[in-house]
């Protein structure tokens, strides 16, 4: 029987914790054959470093820069002009999209009526505007557009079904195996269920969701995990405490919104709403992001247990992190510390 196998990205805080960073590191190894973006829409943003140049994508999946067959699942909802903008930057920076980048044919459509609601003032949560909510609304009101009714999009169209369960080896006649890395949107604490309601996205950005896009639970591998050693947050809520230290961490962090460019709010890191975000997604590796920052900024602190945690210095939290994350079974081979450009 061929094999169906599925990693899975997941951002463990409010995103923007360096996804892009570690989809671009494992797409490099060669082993899969798909990569799957299983949720959200052109409200994220992905920042990738490849091969010298700096590339932002909202909805098309990092396989693309290796050439890797890369779906925009069901899960998500698709705004057409950016994602024709997006295979436009892509070709300009030598990316060569052809027959690589696929829409499964049920994943919902953003459209111009959406992105002017989402934009209209008096909205209360800080969205991007982007007009994600207004989709995924019509969505569960089965009056929503997909994707198979817009003719632009006929050429790029998948049936994920047929695609996961029906990739067939013409030589060899017999299907194929296929491994798929499932890389997130926004990031737990913004989970639609899981999150700080209503300061949240619409959308799934759990392991749990990349399973709506016709994917078998027994088919979840390994899950990355991804977070920074502090938090930030995008949004109108109060989240930033008072302390210039909070600004220098965003200034040295370069905190601003890859999406909007917002400035970003930034506080400590949390263990307990890392820990519940650790087991609440089944996560067997953990990538802990822009330790340079810290460093910069000369402090070093966390919150555990409703109390603010102080460091004499960057070993003393690593280890303290370490130690709670062996607790959770995860082990010194599977935590990587990483630095804001560093590879993994």
């Amino acid at each position: 029987m061929p094999k169906l196998t599925v990693d899975v990205i997941v951002d463990l805080q409010y995103g923007d914790c360096g996804k892009g960073k570690v989809a671009h590191h494992l797409c490099e190894s060669g082993t899969y054959t798909h990569v799957l973006r299983y949720n959200g829409g052109a409200n994220a943003g992905h920042t990738i470093f490849h091969r010298g140049k700096k590339f932002i994508t909202h909805q098309i999946p990092a396989g693309v820069f290796f050439g890797i067959r890369s779906v925009v699942g069901n899960g998500c909802v698709l705004d057409p002009i950016q994602f024709f903008n997006e295979l436009k930057t892509l070709k300009e920076g030598g990316v060569d999209t052809k027959d690589k980048v696929f829409v499964a044919e049920n994943t919902h459509i953003i459209t111009e009526a959406h992105r002017d609601e989402d934009r209209r003032e008096g909205v209360r949560i800080g969205t991007t505007g982007r007009g994600n909510g207004p989709a995924y609304r019509e969505k569960y009101g089965r009056t929503g557009v997909r994707a198979a009714d817009v003719p632009e999009l006929k050429p790029y169209l998948v049936n994920v079904y047929d695609e996961w369960y029906g990739l067939f080896d013409k030589a060899q006649g017999k299907r194929k195996n296929v491994r798929i890395l499932a890389e997130g949107a926004q990031g737990f604490g913004l989970d639609i269920d899981w999150g700080d309601y209503p300061y949240v996205t619409s959308s799934h950005c759990t392991t749990a969701g990349v399973l709506l896009n016709g994917l078998p639970p027994q088919a979840v591998g390994s899950v990355w995990g991804v977070a920074k050693v502090y938090e930030t947050y995008v949004g109108s809520k109060k989240f930033q405490p008072d302390g210039d230290v909070f600004n220098k961490i965003a200034d040295v962090g370069e905190e601003f919104g890859a999406t909007t460019g917002r400035r970003r709010q930034t506080n400590w890191m949390n263990m307990q709403t890392l820990e519940r975000a650790i087991r609440i997604n089944g996560v067997t590796h953990i990538v802990l992001n822009k330790v340079d920052v810290l460093r910069a900024v000369k402090q070093w602190a966390l919150y555990d247990k409703e109390r603010k945690v102080e460091f004499k210095g960057e070993k003393e939290m690593k280890a303290f992190i370490t130690e709670r994350l062996n607790k959770l079974g995860l082990s010194e081979h599977t935590i990587f510390f990483s630095e804001s450009r560093e590879r993994i």
